[in-house]
């Protein structure tokens, strides 16, 4: 596990104003995890000015161990967005799937789920089926859902006429979507 926090120099004015931004990721390897803090690293680039962030990072092999599985789930409760990077070339772990429902059921309210999907052989059947259960996850929590997988970027649940676009990347569908919506209620200093 690791936290961070990221943000521009900030004067007290700056902190009443800008809205604390919490993005929790799990990943699933080295490779899978440097990809994910380059996502979080262009979010924090390009609205770092309008938000404090902050992170925690899971790597998906301690959420077998139910002490370490308990403490990510309450991190992504608490958290705003939730990046899951992963290969995409096989079947999601259990431990990975019951770690899933424990945030689902304490209520996560974070306002998308992004899916980062290396597919080195194409979007596989195994990357559909990664893809499609990532956004029953996020239609479940009642988030938007991002996904980004052989080069493409899909927005929305898959059967749902989700936009696909080429070239963009998730994150910067992201980052558009939440410069447009920054009056989320629950983003107040004090909320």
């Amino acid at each position: 596990m690791q936290r961070a926090k990221s943000s521009l120099p900030l004067s007290s004015s700056d902190l009443e104003s800008n809205p604390a931004f919490n993005v929790l990721i799990a990943y699933d390897d080295f490779e899978a995890g440097k990809h994910a803090k380059k996502t979080y690293d262009f979010l924090v680039e390009h609205l770092g000015g309008e938000c404090e962030f902050g992170n925690q990072m899971w790597k998906f092999d301690v959420l077998g161990i139910p002490k370490l599985r308990e403490m990510a789930a309450r991190d992504a409760v608490e958290a705003d967005i939730i990046i899951i990077s992963c290969h995409g070339c096989g079947e999601l772990s259990e431990e990975f799937k019951v770690w899933t429902e424990f945030w689902l059921q304490d209520k996560c309210e974070a306002i998308a789920l992004v899916a980062l999907l290396a597919c080195p052989f194409g979007l596989t059947s195994e990357a559909r089926a990664t893809r499609n259960y990532l956004a029953e996850v996020a239609r479940r929590a009642q988030m938007e859902f991002f996904c980004e997988a052989d080069g493409a970027t899909y927005q929305g649940q898959p059967g749902d006429n989700a936009k696909r676009t080429t070239n963009l990347g998730a994150i910067s569908t992201l980052v558009g979507a939440v410069e447009r919506g920054s009056s989320f209620s629950r983003w107040g200093i004090n909320e």
